[in-house]
């Protein structure tokens, strides 16, 4: 199933300085960019056809694969000055990349790249700056087993603020943690259907219209997530997964949990 990847935002609040032009999912997670975590994540399950849907910074993305190290994450034996590894990342992988826009939202650039998608029926969707360990091939099957346009990954509210019941006199009735709340965030891991194009507008958002509508229709399906995800909107939450990274602490690492690779 092909991989749609979104990583062409500016990602002001990934910024280091003024100079700094580096797309948010190439900023570094250990020894590799953000991107390269999302990309080995689906490669696990068997989905290496990506589709990158190009933006601001789209250089450093280009370099990245067209230069592409495969001695940084992969053991291999130096024999006569030539190197012979004896494993890979990204030999198998199909990646296709496709300008769509310094300034188009989510939804503009999903349209701008239908073409590459060959008529598919279902393909997959993804921020490319979200990690997490859910059962993805669990969430396909749900997803297949639905007469539904499309499924959206949902996980508890990661704020850490509370809310506050006031009542009229202005005393305070009750305070509860966000987290505690019956409520769903957007995890930003979708399994589509080409159903989602007839309701997405020309400069439209994937969420706010192509996935509203099929709420409406009641064909909009969440799989419920409890598990590790954590996103990267700022330096901080980067340095958090960097600093977890070098600990060894890296649940969204799923090849990593066998030799073998095949998690599907």
């Amino acid at each position: 199933m092909k991989v749609v990847l979104f990583c062409g935002g500016y990602g002001m609040r990934m910024r280091s300085g003024v100079f700094d032009d580096v797309p948010k999912p190439m900023a570094m997670v250990g020894p590799r960019p953000l991107i390269w975590h999302v990309m080995r994540y689906y490669a696990y399950f068997g989905h290496t056809e990506f589709i990158l849907c190009l933006g601001y910074g789209a250089h450093h993305i280009k370099d990245f694969f067209l230069n592409y190290e495969e001695t940084t994450s992969n053991d291999f034996v130096l024999r006569g000055g030539r190197t012979e590894l004896l494993s890979t990342d990204i030999a198998d992988w199909t990646i296709t990349f496709a300008q769509t826009g310094i300034e188009s939202p989510i939804g503009e650039r999903l349209r701008r790249i239908r073409h590459h998608l060959d008529g598919d029926e279902m393909f997959l969707a993804n921020y490319a700056d979200v990690l997490t360990d859910a059962p993805l091939t669990e969430m396909i099957d749900r997803f297949t087993a639905r007469d539904a346009g499309a499924s959206m990954m949902v996980v508890p509210p990661q704020s850490s603020f509370h809310c506050v019941e006031l009542g009229e006199d202005g005393l305070v009735g009750g305070i509860t943690a966000v987290s505690e709340l019956p409520l769903w965030e957007n995890g930003g891991y979708f399994v589509l259907r080409q159903e989602i194009f007839d309701h997405i507008p020309e400069g439209g958002d994937l969420v706010a219209d192509g996935c509203a509508q099929l709420a409406k229709q009641g064909r909009l399906v969440a799989h419920q997530h409890r598990g590790f995800w954590k996103p990267t909107d700022t330096v901080k939450e980067r340095a958090a997964l960097d600093e977890a990274y070098a600990r060894g602490d890296r649940p969204w690492a799923v090849w990593e949990r066998d030799t073998a690779g095949a998690g599907a």
